[in-house]
Protein backbone atom coordinates (compact mmCIF):
# COMPACT_ATOMS: atom_id res chain seq x y z
CA UNK A 1 0.00 0.00 0.00
CA UNK A 2 1.43 3.70 -1.18
CA UNK A 3 0.17 7.09 0.19
CA UNK A 4 0.75 8.68 -3.91
CA UNK A 5 3.45 11.39 -1.87
CA UNK A 6 6.04 10.70 -3.85
CA UNK A 7 9.52 10.97 -1.69
CA UNK A 8 12.29 11.06 -4.16
CA UNK A 9 13.37 10.40 -7.77
CA UNK A 10 15.12 7.74 -9.66
CA UNK A 11 17.34 7.60 -12.71
CA UNK A 12 16.91 4.79 -15.72
CA UNK A 13 20.40 3.00 -16.07
CA UNK A 14 18.70 0.51 -17.94
CA UNK A 15 15.82 -1.31 -19.33
CA UNK A 16 17.01 -4.71 -20.87
CA UNK A 17 14.25 -6.28 -22.72
CA UNK A 18 13.98 -10.24 -22.31
CA UNK A 19 11.40 -11.86 -24.63
CA UNK A 20 8.04 -10.47 -23.01
CA UNK A 21 9.66 -9.90 -19.48
CA UNK A 22 12.14 -7.22 -18.97
CA UNK A 23 14.22 -6.31 -16.11
CA UNK A 24 14.56 -2.40 -15.23
CA UNK A 25 17.91 -1.09 -13.08
CA UNK A 26 18.08 2.37 -11.73
CA UNK A 27 19.66 4.39 -9.47
CA UNK A 28 17.74 4.93 -6.04
CA UNK A 29 19.04 7.43 -3.42
CA UNK A 30 17.35 5.55 -0.75
CA UNK A 31 18.79 2.45 -2.16
CA UNK A 32 21.06 1.44 1.03
CA UNK A 33 17.60 1.12 3.35
CA UNK A 34 16.48 -1.87 0.95
CA UNK A 35 16.08 -4.78 0.70
CA UNK A 36 15.47 -7.72 -1.62
CA UNK A 37 11.64 -8.46 -2.08
CA UNK A 38 10.89 -4.74 -0.92
CA UNK A 39 7.99 -3.19 -3.05
CA UNK A 40 8.79 0.12 -4.62
CA UNK A 41 6.27 1.84 -6.67
CA UNK A 42 8.26 3.14 -9.71
CA UNK A 43 6.02 5.78 -11.65
CA UNK A 44 3.00 4.77 -9.75
CA UNK A 45 3.64 1.00 -10.31
CA UNK A 46 4.23 -1.27 -7.56
CA UNK A 47 7.92 -3.46 -8.10
CA UNK A 48 9.59 -5.95 -6.05
CA UNK A 49 13.40 -5.04 -5.62
CA UNK A 50 14.98 -8.31 -7.52
CA UNK A 51 18.65 -7.59 -7.27
CA UNK A 52 20.35 -4.77 -5.50
CA UNK A 53 23.64 -3.25 -5.69
CA UNK A 54 23.30 -0.30 -4.19
CA UNK A 55 23.17 2.44 -5.59
CA UNK A 56 21.97 0.10 -8.00
CA UNK A 57 18.24 -1.01 -7.85
CA UNK A 58 16.84 -3.69 -10.51
CA UNK A 59 13.26 -5.01 -10.98
CA UNK A 60 11.79 -7.50 -13.45
CA UNK A 61 8.98 -6.39 -14.97
CA UNK A 62 6.05 -8.92 -16.86
CA UNK A 63 4.31 -8.80 -19.79
CA UNK A 64 1.45 -7.26 -18.21
CA UNK A 65 2.88 -4.40 -16.66
CA UNK A 66 4.70 -4.20 -20.09
CA UNK A 67 1.27 -3.96 -22.15
CA UNK A 68 -0.67 -2.04 -18.98
CA UNK A 69 1.67 0.55 -17.66
CA UNK A 70 4.41 3.24 -19.29
CA UNK A 71 7.29 1.63 -18.06
CA UNK A 72 8.58 0.18 -21.54
CA UNK A 73 9.10 3.25 -22.73
CA UNK A 74 11.71 4.13 -20.49
CA UNK A 75 15.04 4.59 -21.70
CA UNK A 76 18.33 5.59 -20.24
CA UNK A 77 18.30 8.15 -17.87
CA UNK A 78 14.76 8.69 -17.97
CA UNK A 79 13.90 9.85 -14.17
CA UNK A 80 11.12 8.25 -12.77
CA UNK A 81 8.82 8.62 -9.57
CA UNK A 82 9.66 6.78 -6.50
CA UNK A 83 7.85 5.80 -3.28
CA UNK A 84 8.45 3.13 -0.89
CA UNK A 85 5.21 0.53 0.66
CA UNK A 86 3.84 2.21 3.59
CA UNK A 87 4.77 1.34 6.82
CA UNK A 88 2.51 0.77 9.83
CA UNK A 89 1.72 4.02 12.12
CA UNK A 90 2.66 6.58 9.26
CA UNK A 91 0.80 9.66 8.45
CA UNK A 92 -1.54 9.42 5.61
CA UNK A 93 -0.92 12.69 4.01
CA UNK A 94 -2.39 11.54 0.16
CA UNK A 95 -5.24 8.67 -0.92
CA UNK A 96 -5.22 4.85 -0.83
CA UNK A 97 -2.38 3.48 -3.82
CA UNK A 98 -2.05 0.05 -4.35
CA UNK A 99 0.23 0.70 -6.98
CA UNK A 100 -1.51 -1.42 -9.72
CA UNK A 101 -1.94 0.76 -12.72
CA UNK A 102 -5.28 0.99 -13.95
CA UNK A 103 -4.29 2.51 -17.72
CA UNK A 104 -2.08 5.43 -18.84
CA UNK A 105 -3.61 8.38 -19.97
CA UNK A 106 -1.52 11.60 -22.53
CA UNK A 107 -0.71 15.00 -21.42
CA UNK A 108 -2.07 17.55 -23.53
CA UNK A 109 -1.23 20.37 -21.29
CA UNK A 110 1.85 22.06 -19.43
CA UNK A 111 1.13 25.93 -18.29
CA UNK A 112 2.73 27.79 -15.99
CA UNK A 113 0.71 30.42 -13.99
CA UNK A 114 1.79 32.17 -11.24
CA UNK A 115 4.13 29.63 -9.11
CA UNK A 116 1.96 26.89 -9.87
CA UNK A 117 2.05 24.43 -12.73
CA UNK A 118 -1.55 23.30 -14.86
CA UNK A 119 -1.54 19.37 -16.10
CA UNK A 120 -3.77 18.35 -18.44
CA UNK A 121 -4.77 14.64 -19.43
CA UNK A 122 -6.19 12.76 -21.77
CA UNK A 123 -8.04 10.02 -19.96
CA UNK A 124 -9.64 6.73 -21.52
CA UNK A 125 -13.05 6.41 -20.59
CA UNK A 126 -13.06 3.80 -18.67
CA UNK A 127 -10.84 5.82 -16.38
CA UNK A 128 -12.94 8.91 -17.01
CA UNK A 129 -16.10 7.66 -15.71
CA UNK A 130 -14.78 6.63 -12.58
CA UNK A 131 -13.54 10.11 -11.35
CA UNK A 132 -14.60 13.46 -10.06
CA UNK A 133 -14.17 16.97 -9.59
CA UNK A 134 -12.03 16.90 -6.72
CA UNK A 135 -11.59 13.48 -6.42
CA UNK A 136 -8.21 11.58 -6.36
CA UNK A 137 -6.03 9.95 -9.26
CA UNK A 138 -2.64 8.90 -8.83
CA UNK A 139 -0.85 10.01 -11.85
CA UNK A 140 2.87 8.28 -12.28
CA UNK A 141 2.59 7.27 -8.86
CA UNK A 142 1.79 10.96 -7.67
CA UNK A 143 -1.76 11.56 -5.52
CA UNK A 144 -3.34 14.56 -7.51
CA UNK A 145 -6.84 16.04 -6.74
CA UNK A 146 -8.82 17.12 -9.77
CA UNK A 147 -9.19 20.19 -10.28
CA UNK A 148 -11.50 20.46 -13.28
CA UNK A 149 -13.15 17.24 -14.86
CA UNK A 150 -13.35 17.85 -18.56
CA UNK A 151 -15.36 15.85 -21.62
CA UNK A 152 -12.82 13.33 -21.91
CA UNK A 153 -9.60 14.27 -19.33
CA UNK A 154 -8.98 15.68 -15.97
CA UNK A 155 -7.12 18.99 -15.06
CA UNK A 156 -4.51 19.19 -12.34
CA UNK A 157 -2.83 22.23 -10.54
CA UNK A 158 0.41 21.41 -8.92
CA UNK A 159 2.15 23.39 -6.62
CA UNK A 160 5.96 24.19 -6.65
CA UNK A 161 6.78 21.38 -4.06
CA UNK A 162 4.94 18.39 -6.12
CA UNK A 163 6.57 20.46 -9.44
CA UNK A 164 10.11 20.62 -7.97
CA UNK A 165 10.33 16.99 -5.91
CA UNK A 166 8.73 14.31 -8.66
CA UNK A 167 9.52 13.97 -12.45
CA UNK A 168 6.94 16.46 -13.83
CA UNK A 169 9.26 19.33 -14.30
CA UNK A 170 10.79 17.38 -17.01
CA UNK A 171 7.09 16.10 -18.44
CA UNK A 172 6.44 17.39 -22.19
CA UNK A 173 3.41 17.44 -23.91
CA UNK A 174 2.46 13.89 -25.32
CA UNK A 175 3.94 11.89 -22.17
CA UNK A 176 1.80 8.67 -21.38
CA UNK A 177 1.30 8.56 -17.58
CA UNK A 178 0.28 5.30 -15.23
CA UNK A 179 -3.06 6.18 -14.21
CA UNK A 180 -4.71 4.80 -10.71
CA UNK A 181 -7.93 4.91 -10.07
CA UNK A 182 -9.26 5.92 -6.39
CA UNK A 183 -9.58 2.32 -4.63
CA UNK A 184 -12.96 3.52 -3.26
CA UNK A 185 -14.54 4.46 -7.12
CA UNK A 186 -13.57 0.60 -8.18
CA UNK A 187 -15.49 -1.16 -5.67
CA UNK A 188 -18.08 1.24 -6.09
CA UNK A 189 -18.45 0.66 -9.25
CA UNK A 190 -17.96 -3.14 -8.97
CA UNK A 191 -20.79 -3.38 -6.33
CA UNK A 192 -23.04 -0.81 -8.48
CA UNK A 193 -22.52 -2.70 -11.44
CA UNK A 194 -23.66 -6.09 -9.89
CA UNK A 195 -26.59 -4.76 -7.87
CA UNK A 196 -28.26 -3.41 -11.24
CA UNK A 197 -27.37 -6.33 -13.27
CA UNK A 198 -29.07 -8.29 -10.87
CA UNK A 199 -32.00 -5.67 -10.86
CA UNK A 200 -32.08 -6.50 -14.68
CA UNK A 201 -32.34 -9.83 -14.85
CA UNK A 202 -35.24 -9.93 -12.28
CA UNK A 203 -36.97 -7.78 -14.22
CA UNK A 204 -36.96 -9.78 -17.69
Amino acid sequence: MFTGLVEATGKVISLELKGEQARLTLKIPFSNDLSLGDSVAINGCCLTVADLAPPRVSFDLLAQTLRVTSLGSLAKNSIVNLERAMMVGDRFGGHFVQGHVDATGTITRLEKTGQDHIVGVKLPPEIHRLCIDKGSLTLDGISLTIADLTPDGAVFWITPHTWEHTHLHAAAIGQAMNLEVDMLAKYVDKLLSARLQHTATDLI
